[in-house]
């Protein structure tokens, strides 16, 4: 894990994959230095444009390099996800990165990121962005983002029974995020090793038809099978096909991708494109008891 932040430290706020509008930040700025007392480094891309995304591939990769290269930099920051952490993830050099480790702090399509990072042995954050720092209905996430980067972060999560969990407990490396970007990595560089850990999903604006696709797409690539169990994050806005109706909802796809295993399985964790948002350390390894009374996971 790299090493807990300080106040005073330096960290590194950049927009490695969609634009914005550089207002939308100030508040998330703010927090990070007048409550967070930490000096921030603003990379380029947060005033670039370049088609939908927050300046050339070229451009946003550079922010993030210089960011990895820089022994003072304690953790970087993705202002905002979208699109576009796909396109310069493999032109990333962690040289740097590995001698002097940091967070990073993201999640949607920053999810490669973190892959990238996970397959290096550093672990990261999935976790609430700057752009959403200040958002009353999101302070807790916020918190949850704040804890973990300064060394208060919480023994455990406990979660509501969901009638689909499945009993058990686990120990193993948690890995994954959203479920497209981890679908879409399945043969590229950024292809995690499931085997033994323990997998988190979440996904947005997907239609029923496409989770189920993906689902059988990692069950095929025998990426579900040798898991130590699965966290089961928020599927926010699925749309369903009125002309071909699904019949399912996203936790019984799920469940039923799975169905052939008997590792734990915990449903309905507070994460993904939701205003409750707790963060989460890719790459960290961690307990997962799921009981008839309770699901957690311990830190």
């Amino acid at each position: 894990m790299p090493p807990f932040l300080r106040p005073g430290d330096t960290v590194g706020v950049v927009a490695p994959a969609s634009w914005f509008p550089y207002e939308e930040l100030t508040e998330g700025l703010r927090i990070l230095r007048d409550d967070w007392h930490l000096n921030v480094i603003e990379g380029d891309s947060l005033h670039a444009i370049d088609g939908p995304f927050a300046g050339s591939d070229d451009l946003r990769r550079a922010d993030l390099q210089r960011l990895f290269d820089n022994p003072d930099v304690r953790a970087v920051l993705a202002a905002r996800g979208g699109y576009g952490c796909y396109r310069l993830v493999d032109g990333l050099d962690l040289t740097g990165i590995r001698a002097s480790p940091k967070w990073l702090v993201g999640f949607s399509d920053v999810t490669v990121l973190l892959s990238l990072l996970q397959k290096n042995d550093i672990v990261s954050l999935h976790g609430l962005m700057p752009r959403q720092f200040g958002d009353p209905d999101r302070f807790a996430s916020q918190e949850s983002v704040r804890q973990w980067l300064f060394g208060e972060a919480p023994t455990h999560y406990g979660v509501a029974v969901h009638p689909f969990n499945r009993l058990g407990r686990a120990e193993g490396q948690l890995v994954g995020g959203n479920l497209t970007l981890l679908v879409n990595s399945v043969g590229t560089p950024t292809d995690l090793d499931f085997g033994g850990k323990i997998l988190f999903i979440e996904d947005i604006d997907e239609t029923l038809f496409s989770l189920d696709r993906m689902m059988t797409q990692l069950r095929r690539a025998g990426h579900l099978r040798d898991l130590a169990g699965l966290v089961v994050g928020q599927f926010t806005d699925m749309r369903t096909n009125s002309s071909l109706p699904f019949n399912k909802d996203s936790a019984e796809i799920i469940a039923d991708a799975v169905a052939d295993y008997s590792y734990p399985i915990l449903f309905d964790f507070p994460a993904g494109h939701v205003a409750h948002n707790l963060a989460l350390p890719i790459g960290k390894s961690v307990e997962l008891v799921v009981q008839k009374t309770k699901g957690q996971i311990n830190f």
